[in-house]
């Protein structure tokens, strides 16, 4: 994959993913920014195919909250990815606004807008090449190959909408508009276009509008396109009061199970990505995390409808 990205003057990258999209709204839809009113912060970890030589390892930041002042949120979102044990190395930062429209007594809108700036290094120092192998001692020699690339960094600009109700919502988002070049060397390598659509529901399991039954049902989906990759994700979220259970399938990859438990303030969640691809368990899946913080905050006298979607 590495020598693919040096070697080659026209390739074309793929965004990292999380499994447990909703645990990292901002990074989903820019639509989410100030959609919990408070302040709300998010820390994700996902180590993808851990038994593999140069894994890829992401993590995430992010805070955000609804300003009265502005009419809509505010959103911070920070992300890191090292792919081949740090070899290839990219770091974002991204801004977000988010607007939020009521269409009648059940129905919202939310319109949100991004800007971001990625920084993409290349450690050479890190590459090995065939002319180092020695046939019975191994990586041996120094390679004649001449080091290249180093840093790129770039605007990105995305956006999204999120419309939502009670008990359902549904969202769009279109990140890397202009498919700003990432290229590391001559060339140009472009970051294609990554559109996204996610939908999903909250059943209450209570007999009535008057029970005091917490648990609810929630199935998503979620379909994800970005050049020649598509990728399709349904699953189900069973909740109670401060326990959360998963169970996801993702289009001829993996099957992903998770647990979470929640609170008013911490909430955190554990899945497992079982590999059903041609890689099979010999990838060792992939582990991810997910903590997210509600900080409390003062009601205001102005009505703010928040979305029931999951936390994980």
């Amino acid at each position: 994959m590495i020598l693919g990205i040096v070697l080659h003057n026209d390739v074309r990258a793929q965004d990292p993913e999380f499994t447990q999209f909703f645990a990292n709204p901002l990074y989903l839809n820019p639509a989410f920014a100030g959609s919990k009113r408070c302040p709300r912060i998010n820390l994700n970890y996902r180590n993808q195919w851990p038994a593999l030589s140069g894994t890829f390892v992401t993590t995430s930041a992010s805070y955000d909250q609804h300003v009265e002042s502005i009419y809509g949120g505010l959103g911070l979102l920070v992300t890191n990815d090292k792919a081949g044990e740090g070899t290839l190395n990219t770091t974002t930062i991204n801004a977000m606004y988010a607007y939020q429209l009521k269409l009648g007594r059940k129905f919202s809108l939310r319109f949100g807008v991004q800007a971001s700036y990625f920084q993409k290094s290349l450690d050479w120092s890190k590459l090995t090449f065939g002319d180092m192998i020695d046939p019975r001692r191994g990586f041996v020699y120094q390679t004649a190959d001449v080091p290249r690339g180093g840093s790129v960094g770039n605007m990105d600009f995305s956006a999204g909408i999120l419309g939502f109700s009670e008990n359902f919502y549904i969202g769009f988002s279109a990140h890397h508009l202009t498919e700003p070049n990432e290229s590391l060397v001559t060339g140009t390598s472009p970051l294609p276009m990554k559109l996204s659509g996610h939908a999903g529901a909250v059943i209450p399991l209570g007999n009535s509008k008057y029970s005091t039954n917490d648990a609810t049902l929630s199935p998503n989906i979620m379909y994800r396109s970005q050049g020649t990759f598509q990728q399709l994700n349904m699953g189900l979220y069973v909740n109670t009061k401060n326990i959360v259970f998963g169970a996801w399938y993702r289009n001829k990859d993996a099957f992903i199970a998770l647990i979470g438990v929640k609170s008013d303030i911490f909430n955190f969640g554990y899945s497992y990505d079982v590999t059903v691809s041609k890689l099979t368990n010999a990838s060792g899946g992939s582990h991810e995390i997910s903590m997210a913080i509600n900080i409390p905050c003062k009601p205001k006298k102005r009505q703010f409808r928040t979305i029931s979607c999951p936390s994980f």
